[in-house]
């Protein structure tokens, strides 16, 4: 019996960052997390198949320390994408659990209390 299936899903993960590598990759690391809260079935492999950047982002601004000294430019990047990947999971619905019964057993042991000192 296969368990195992394959489904393309679509998502829309948005990331932000100091550079455009790491807004990229913040996005890219809400992908399992957005996949996982969705699904209750095991996933084995998340697999993307196509990225499309919906909205691209740089926001630039002067910081200074304490409001008059030490003026710099800072930048932050914003992005949004739409991702469309390929899970590999295993439907639990698919799965037959064997039921064991199993008695109680009738004493408590304390391992660490048999041991002599």
């Amino acid at each position: 019996m296969d368990t195992t299936t394959k489904i393309q899903q679509s998502l829309i993960v948005e990331g932000k960052g100091e550079s455009k590598t790491a807004a990229f990759s913040d996005a890219l690391n809400k992908i399992q997390k957005q996949v996982l809260k969705g699904s209750q079935d095991v996933i084995l492999r998340i697999e993307p198949k196509e990225v499309t950047v919906l909205s691209a982002e740089e926001q630039q601004y002067t910081e200074r320390f304490l409001f008059f000294f030490m003026p710099r430019k800072r930048v932050d990047y914003a992005v949004k994408l739409k991702v469309e990947v390929e899970l590999s999971t295993i439907q639990m619905n698919n799965v037959v659990f064997k039921q064991m019964d199993q008695s109680a057993p009738d004493s408590i042991s304390f391992p660490f209390l048999s041991k002599k000192m």
